[in-house]
């Protein structure tokens, strides 16, 4: 069997594409893509989203090499969090964002129990380990 590249038009691509059409014609799609391009647009939120970031990623390297964090880190960083979900145009690009990746992870999961399974998957399929792919737990 020859590998499928990207560019060919299989019946997997054609579908794939109809499923990425359908997704940008959902009523919710041009609100979450307006939610981040609005925080694209604003300095003082992409500016607190880096630092965040930042602060986020020296505790995790602190955590995975054993070191403690003090109880004056984890405050400061939930201060500086709180500080930025505070402003409007950062929560909703945090919601835009998770809105996205709910998305994203139900297509997928879709995708890999199809294959599991051999045929197309129902709501039973999911329910047997008590999450199913749009439940909202994280995983």
């Amino acid at each position: 069997m020859k590998p499928i590249t990207l560019a060919e038009e299989t019946p997997v691509v054609a579908k794939t594409r109809e499923l990425c059409a359908t997704i940008l014609e959902q009523p919710g799609y041009q609100h979450m893509k307006q939610s981040i391009l609005d925080f694209l647009q604003h300095d003082e939120a992409r500016s607190r989203y880096e630092t965040l970031c930042d602060k986020q990623e020296v505790l995790h390297q602190k955590h995975q090499h054993g070191l403690p964090i003090t109880e004056e880190e984890d405050a400061e960083f939930q201060r500086m969090e709180q500080e930025f979900l505070a402003m409007p145009v950062a929560d909703a690009f945090i919601k835009a964002q998770r809105q996205m990746h709910k998305i994203e992870k139900t297509v997928s999961q879709y995708v890999r129990k199809t294959f599991e399974l051999g045929r197309v998957p129902n709501a039973d399929d999911f329910s047997s380990g008590g999450c199913g792919p749009s439940c909202g737990c994280s995983g």
